[in-house]
């Protein structure tokens, strides 16, 4: 009788595997859906970041300042003191502030509140528009969200260098981040106590002890940008569904106890389903990553390390779940038993902030983390080491639970 080779028996089984998945129109579908609907979703999403805060201020800086210096020569005030007031005026023009002056407080209401749009005609310059009025909307001007705005009292200036007491009103919407708000409140304390001719009761070290890591001010991520290692991420867990389902139906059906009857032994089935699952999730995950424009000439190699560590992850949690599985139902509910704490690192990542130390020793963690870091901050090897080695581990340990569950489970058949 002949022998069969090891490598006649693992591609017979792999052409199995690839019939038995290429039949199934339910994964089919959704993969193929997925791929297009991430790669849609990746070019739709704006690239662009709006690095300036825009506010309104009423009333205008000029009405403001020309009633201030007014009252100060009604005061006697000396004519250098009063010209002192420019650099105060100059102050509200810092790069990154944006001012949209407004008439009176009733309209800065009502810009904020979202009943009047705002719509910028030129740098520096702002119109309000009622969208149920019959005015007509300029050429070339771009419609801008005011959410934030401050309503000094016509006699703010000349008060407050007299050291009178007064309200300053902040006006924002119930989305703006409190830290925004607290930014406004801060520029109009610090500018009382300007005009008031006093020093505030600080002092701040030079920004360059401020800033820890790297300053990204005038280089912000576009949410395209930070969209690249999660579509990447969610593409390798998708797979995890369909091997699980292939798995699960195997076992279920008991196919694998006709195929041990062959000259096939458990370790030729275990690891034809390894490197099925793991082919099917990095051959799709190269796909997207190419389709979105991630690769390059200096990263290529190290991101498909990165994505053949995710696909092992994601292979060997289907393992799992595709052992544990009795049902459609039960194979969903324990896949998303297994992948809902694996998500939670791609949005912690995904979003400013430091990660809570639970949420980096989660399994997935090193892998969104190197995905974010590769695609977005162009990170390399050095890099990326100390992260290769903690994903390797994790997939390591996953790996050999699947393959002892699995082979477990294949024995009690």
């Amino acid at each position: 009788m002949r022998t069969v080779s090891n490598g006649r028996l693992l591609i017979s089984i792999l052409k199995k595997d690839i019939k038995v998945y290429s039949r199934n129109m339910i994964y089919l579908f959704l993969t193929t859906l997925s791929l297009v609907f991430f790669v849609v979703i990746f070019w739709l999403v704006p690239d662009t970041v709006e690095e300036e805060i825009i506010f309104a201020v009423s009333p205008p800086l000029e009405t403001l300042f020309e009633e201030g210096r007014s009252a100060l020569i009604e005061q006697g005030f000396p004519e250098q003191a009063i010209d002192q007031l420019t650099e105060i005026e100059t102050a509200f023009q810092d790069e990154g502030l944006v001012l949209v002056q407004v008439q009176s407080e009733s309209l800065l209401q009502k810009a904020v509140k979202g009943e009047l749009d705002v719509y910028k005609t030129a740098p520096g310059r702002f119109i309000l528009h009622d969208p149920e009025g019959d005015s007509k909307i300029p050429d070339d001007s771009k419609k801008i969200n005011l959410s934030m705005g401050i309503s000094f009292p016509p006699s703010f200036i000349g008060d407050a260098i007299l050291g009178k007491e007064q309200t300053v009103t902040v006006y924002a919407d119930a989305a703006v981040p409190e830290e925004l708000r607290g930014a406004l409140q801060s520029i109009i304390r610090e500018m009382a106590y300007q005009l008031a001719g006093q020093d505030l009761p600080v002092q701040f070290p030079d920004e360059e002890i401020i800033i820890l890591g790297q300053d990204r001010l005038g280089d912000q991520i576009s949410m395209r940008e930070k969209m690249r290692p999660l579509i990447a991420f969610f593409m390798l867990m998708m797979e995890t569904f369909a091997l699980a389902s292939l798995i699960s139906n195997e076992v279920l059906q008991r196919t694998i106890t006709a195929l041990i009857v062959t000259p096939m032994r458990v370790w030729h089935f275990l690891l034809a389903k390894s490197i099925f699952g793991t082919t099917l999730a990095m051959g799709q995950a190269v796909i997207i990553l190419a389709l979105v424009g991630s690769f390059t000439a200096a990263n290529w190699p190290l991101l498909l390390v990165i994505v053949l560590l995710g696909s092992l992850l994601f292979t060997a949690v289907a393992m799992l779940v595709g052992a544990a599985g009795k049902d459609f139902i039960g194979q969903l509910m324990f896949s998303m038993l297994f992948l809902i704490p694996l998500m939670i690192p791609s949005f912690a990542v995904l979003f400013p902030g430091s990660v809570a130390e639970w949420v980096r020793a989660l399994p997935s963690y090193p892998i969104v983390r190197l995905l974010y870091d590769v695609t977005i901050h162009g990170a390399l090897w050095e890099e990326a080491f100390n992260y290769l080695i903690y994903a390797g581990a994790w997939v390591l340990v996953i790996y050999i639970a699947g393959l002892l569950v699995l082979k477990r489970k294949v024995a009690s058949l």
